[in-house]
């Protein structure tokens, strides 16, 4: 949706980037704890149905990659997609799958930007301030910014690092979204990473347990 298609359905994009600068202003991009003791690694996935409906998947694992626990929830899109608003149509979901787990994480992925977004509030950032929890972003492509090497800048700041995680697979690109540092943030996902598979394995199970659900739908 463009953002003139908005303002006809009458939602307010300046007011939600006023609302994204100031939000944008709380993200701590220091870690919050001593990340080599964490062993509750979980992610967060959102996709949409055929019914049209939002989708949203979240595993938990623990320290040797080893599913601990996942859920899921559907529920109708009450905001449209609209590229730098992203949040505003999947956070309400993703609150609440967390209120359906049992454990909570110690770090949560996201399938998303971090501060590689242009405000500096991609939906990773957004949902750890939401939640007051550690959170990284990882993209399969960055839209924002500049790359030179393995690193991407945005006004003069580091805000993202790439990193070939597969042979003959496109890179990934890592952002920290809320209570990490970009260097801890590598390393974590790192630590999350499996021969096989180019995503950290959070993500692969959290898009498995969507694969599951979603075959009742088609």
């Amino acid at each position: 949706m463009k953002e003139e298609d908005a303002l006809a359905k009458g939602i307010n994009l300046e007011a939600l980037k006023e609302e994204q600068m100031k939000l944008s202003k709380l993200v701590d991009i220091k870690d919050a704890f001593d990340f080599k003791n964490a062993t509750r690694f979980a992610a967060i996935v959102v996709e949409t149905l055929k019914t049209k409906e939002l989708i949203a998947g979240i595993a938990i694992l623990d320290e040797e990659m080893k599913l601990v626990e996942d859920k899921y929830i559907i529920q109708k899109a009450k905001f449209p997609y609209i590229p730098g608003f992203r949040a505003y149509r999947e956070l309400p979901l993703m609150l609440s799958v967390l209120e359906k787990i049992e454990e909570g994480p110690d770090v949560i992925f996201i399938l998303g930007q971090g501060i590689s977004h242009q405000l500096r509030l991609g939906i990773a950032s957004h949902l750890g301030v939401s939640i007051n929890k550690p959170t990284i972003g990882i993209t399969q492509s960055m839209v924002n910014g500049e790359e030179k090497g393995d690193t991407v800048r945005m006004n003069g700041k580091v805000v993202a690092k790439k990193l070939q995680t597969k042979e003959k697979s496109r890179p990934i690109y890592i952002s920290p979204g809320h209570m990490i540092t970009l260097k801890t943030a590598v390393e974590v996902t790192k630590r999350c990473l499996k021969e096989l598979h180019k995503l950290p394995e959070p993500i692969v199970f959290a898009r498995k347990t969507l694969s599951r659900v979603s075959e009742e739908f088609r």
